[in-house]
């Protein structure tokens, strides 16, 4: 029986893998999903900081370990999404799909689930699957408990959320993007909280100018980034509260 980690290189997926690792845990292949925003740019969805920790640090270290990973992408991305002609909608049909919808997001579906369950039914033997699921999450675990090839090392182990944390931080191989969110996604999610958006505005002002540049096409069926907000909205806060902090500087300073 084939063992393979399903692997986000968050801190669950991680902390999963150093486990089998110490234990002796069969593990034959590690499986990762790179969702990508711009293929023909080569341009990922993951936030450049854990892009950058992906592929210069955990997966080395797993190489290194004796570990096979392979890396998965889907045939369509972001821009494919965006642009992507709706035909079924009376509604909207004929418009560009637009921005992605919160809480019902395609690129999850289909640019992540798609492709290992594409590459899952090219594997001739049985496997079983490891997945990160911590042993505090218990909706997630019940439904893990469903499919019969699945398994949680998080679950036997009695490993909580925040000790996968600590056991990914003392092998040194904890991704730096929990440095701003505990929660990592894409860069382009429209989950985002605004911290988020606004250090990819701030950091990665290329990437902010490429999302601003969407909101201009015409003919698309979603023009909200957010639930309720537009790019444009979001943009005019950022640099009303960048003109307040000015403002006040100046005044401390002619108050010196």
């Amino acid at each position: 029986m084939k063992h393979i980690a399903s692997c986000s290189f968050g801190k669950d997926s991680i902390a999963t893998i150093i486990l089998a690792h110490e234990n002796n845990e069969p593990l034959d292949e590690i499986v990762y999903v790179r969702v990508m925003y711009d293929k023909k740019n080569n341009i990922s969805g993951e936030h450049p900081l854990h892009e950058k920790f992906i592929h210069e640090v955990a997966i080395p270290k797993f190489e290194q370990w004796g570990y096979k990973v392979t890396v998965l992408q889907d045939k369509k991305d972001y821009l494919d999404h965006f642009y992507h002609v709706i035909e079924r909608s009376e509604q909207n049909k004929g418009k560009y799909s637009g921005f992605l919808i919160p809480r019902r997001c395609s690129m999850n579906s289909q640019g992540k689930i798609r492709p290992i369950k594409e590459y899952y039914k090219t594997l001739a033997e049985p496997f079983i699957q490891y997945i990160g699921i911590a042993v505090d999450e218990k909706n997630r675990l019940e439904r893990m408990h469903k499919k019969q090839n699945s398994i949680s090392l998080l679950e036997k182990y009695n490993i909580t959320e925040n000790q996968a944390f600590e056991i990914c931080e003392k092998h040194g191989l904890l991704s730096p993007i929990y440095k701003i969110t505990k929660r990592n996604g894409c860069w382009f999610c429209p989950n985002s909280s605004l911290r988020q958006l606004k250090d990819i505005r701030t950091d990665y002002p290329d990437l902010w100018n490429s999302l601003l540049a969407l909101e201009q096409v015409k003919n698309k069926s979603r023009y909200y980034f957010t639930y309720d907000k537009t790019l444009t909205e979001i943009e005019s806060s950022f640099q009303l509260k960048e003109s307040q902090m000015n403002a006040f500087e100046i005044l401390e300073d002619k108050e010196k």
